[in-house]
């Protein structure tokens, strides 16, 4: 079932409709160009749609990788409006920073990810609402399908850790990700992660204890205000696995800050989370 903070981002989402295609363009190389541009020693990218056969059907994505050498993996996880030019565009700057990234369409027991960076019609909104039903059952089951695609190809490093990483409903998904193939995932972030700690048996954070992976979790200030509880339980449940875990509330942000296409993205703070997670990655993944 969507949490509060999944039903905020689509509630902001909705407004965004309001915008033109030239509006939504300028936005995307506007307020996101400091974030999306290359640094200097960017590498140079290959990148390309491909289709991984799943236990329940076929998972649409997108894989960008160096062009040359074998690099970490990274299996990224959107948000509730998934695989959508915003997070093509943060997989190829990971991408060009040295990793081989695999950014995932997780609705695709149900429908094929948008072709292009026009807002969602209500149906599909409604679709999604019903489709963010995921069990953790399938959670671990894709999970575990998606590592394997990705240490199945020949710019992945089968001697290096695995990262992943998620935003709003995806941040419990780094978890379960983690947790299924722990002997392979060395790092985990989560950007404005909802559902992470909850009173059910199945919640994510219970997990902590089986992972071998050193996480980041970037928490919305507004998210933080609603469950201040969640950093003092993440960070009690990591220092008791003794795991490394950075878990910072970032000022003035609201829930949905990173994403580009967000209606609360905060560039400041969305790049400095973006240099957290290199920083993370680069100490666990090399």
């Amino acid at each position: 079932m969507c949490d509060d903070n999944t039903l905020e981002e689509m509630r902001a989402y909705r407004r965004r409709q309001a915008l033109t295609r030239r509006e939504f363009g300028a936005l995307g190389l506007g307020v996101g160009l400091a974030t999306l541009l290359p640094h200097a020693a960017a590498a140079t990218v290959t990148a390309a749609d491909v289709d991984i056969r799943m236990g329940e059907g076929t998972c649409d994505a997108y894989f960008v990788h160096p062009d040359r050498g074998v690099h970490p993996g990274v299996l990224m996880w959107p948000d509730i409006f998934g695989l959508r030019p915003a997070f093509r565009q943060m997989a190829r700057r990971l991408a060009e920073a040295g990793y081989a990234v695999l950014v995932v369409n997780p609705f695709y027991r149900t429908e094929k990810a948008p072709p292009s960076a026009e807002p969602a019609s209500p149906a599909s909104h409604d679709k999604r609402m019903h489709a963010n039903n995921f069990t953790p059952e399938q959670e671990f089951t894709d999970a575990k399908a998606l590592l394997g695609w990705l240490d199945s190809q020949p710019a992945v490093d089968k001697g290096r850790k695995l990262g992943t990483l998620g935003y709003c409903m995806s941040g419990p998904f780094t978890l379960r990700t983690a947790a299924a193939v722990p002997e392979r995932v060395g790092a985990g972030a989560s950007f404005h992660g909802g559902g992470l700690v909850t009173d059910r048996p199945d919640s994510p954070h219970l997990l902590v204890p089986k992972l071998r992976a050193r996480f980041l979790f970037a928490i919305a200030e507004s998210d933080d205000r609603k469950e201040p509880q969640t950093k003092t339980v993440l960070r009690e449940a990591f220092a008791n696995a003794k795991l490394p875990a950075e878990i910072e509330v970032y000022p003035g942000t609201v829930h949905g800050w990173c994403p580009t296409d967000s209606d609360g993205y905060n560039p400041e703070q969305a790049e400095h989370a973006w240099q957290r997670l290199l920083a993370v990655f680069g100490a666990a993944l090399g």
